[in-house]
């Protein structure tokens, strides 16, 4: 960085230090009362930007003398260099002071998009995925400009990087979206859109040598990498990959149902396994998903998608038909579909 904090005068000391805070504390928050740490970044990313429109006011009226934020977009002739290395992320956590709608198209997205694929990850894979997108769009950045001195900034990455991601997860979920109108979308249309506008706006500044100030790589690159690494952040997850149930839902009479069967739910690290529980050799191949059903099966939404999943690889140990999954009051129940004394758990 061309300048540090010992530089800095008790103003612009002061103000970074705000900065800092203003980015970090809705993060630390998230993990510490395990919230959303995808409706905890668009905070984080709003009250940062407040702070940088607060430098600039400053920086006009002369009270600072630094324009900071060149030391922390990413510059790919800069980035060459160890010293650099730390803007492939800060870079993720800045937008143009002077351009609103960049950092409100970013908390857009992170919103609408990030807080159910949220609900399909879990917090910490969540966080992985995000941090995924954002690193993988300033590699690409970097790589397609790597002797230019144009500057990187913004979350446009991870929040690409979340359509990326969802697509390779859970392509058929429908999500609330403003595509023309405000209504639920699905994964696989949204994310195909954003990915084709990006792949024509990308050859018109490359292909055909036209200069742009919007980083269309860097959100290509957020995509990509997210998708191919979402099968592995997600492995092991609360949610099998592909599961077909429309998508999380947040409306207050769904939450209200959930919360009244997840109060009824049995624990089921006190019951054993669904097949040794009843008599039965649990077979290899279900071994896994049983696992996961155990070790992540304390929200009713996360025990019927493993239990669906289960389900559907899997046979009454009695009769050698299809099993099923039944919604009771007391949560989902896995059960023989021909004859529930044959199997039916918990």
């Amino acid at each position: 960085m061309a300048a540090t904090i010992t530089q800095f005068s008790v103003i612009e000391s002061s103000v970074f230090l705000l900065w800092i805070v203003a980015v970090l504390w809705p993060l630390v928050y998230s993990y510490r009362h395990k919230t959303s740490f995808a409706l905890s970044m668009t905070v984080g990313l709003l009250l940062g930007y407040l702070v940088q429109v607060l430098w600039t006011l400053l920086y006009n009226f002369e009270l600072v003398n630094l324009w900071l934020w060149e030391d922390l977009w990413m510059r790919p002739d800069e980035a060459k260099y160890p010293s650099g290395w730390i803007t492939f992320i800060s870079a993720g956590f800045l937008h143009s002071p002077v351009n609103a709608t960049h950092v409100l198209s970013n908390i857009l997205v992170i919103s609408l998009v990030g807080i159910p694929l949220e609900q399909r990850l879990g917090r910490n894979r969540f966080a992985a995925i995000y941090l995924i997108g954002l690193i993988g769009g300033s590699i690409a950045w970097f790589l397609f400009n790597i002797d230019s001195s144009r500057p990187a900034l913004g979350a446009s990455g991870a929040a690409f990087g979340l359509f990326g991601a969802y697509l390779a997860g859970w392509p058929k979920d429908e999500i609330p979206f403003p595509l023309i109108l405000i209504r639920k979308w699905p994964v696989f249309y949204l994310a195909l859109i954003y990915f084709g506008l990006e792949v024509v706006r990308a050859y018109s500044t490359y292909g055909l040598e036209r200069p742009s100030d919007v980083g269309h790589m860097a959100h290509l690159g957020g995509f990509v990498l997210a998708y191919v690494m979402l099968p592995l952040v997600a492995r092991g997850g609360p949610v099998p990959l592909g599961i077909e149930d429309g998508g999380p839902s947040s409306s207050s009479e769904v939450i209200n149902r959930l919360r009244k069967i997840k109060r009824q739910m049995q624990d089921l690290s006190e019951l054993g396994d669904p097949w040794e529980s009843q008599g039965y050799e649990l077979p290899k191949t279900l071994r896994g998903p049983v696992n996961s059903l155990m070790n992540s099966s304390d929200e009713p939404e996360t025990r019927q998608a493993w239990m669906e999943h289960i389900g559907d690889i899997s046979f009454c140990p009695e009769c050698g038909l299809q099993l099923g999954v039944i919604e009771r009051s007391d949560g989902p129940h896995l059960q023989c579909s021909n004859n529930p004394e044959h199997f039916n758990w918990p």
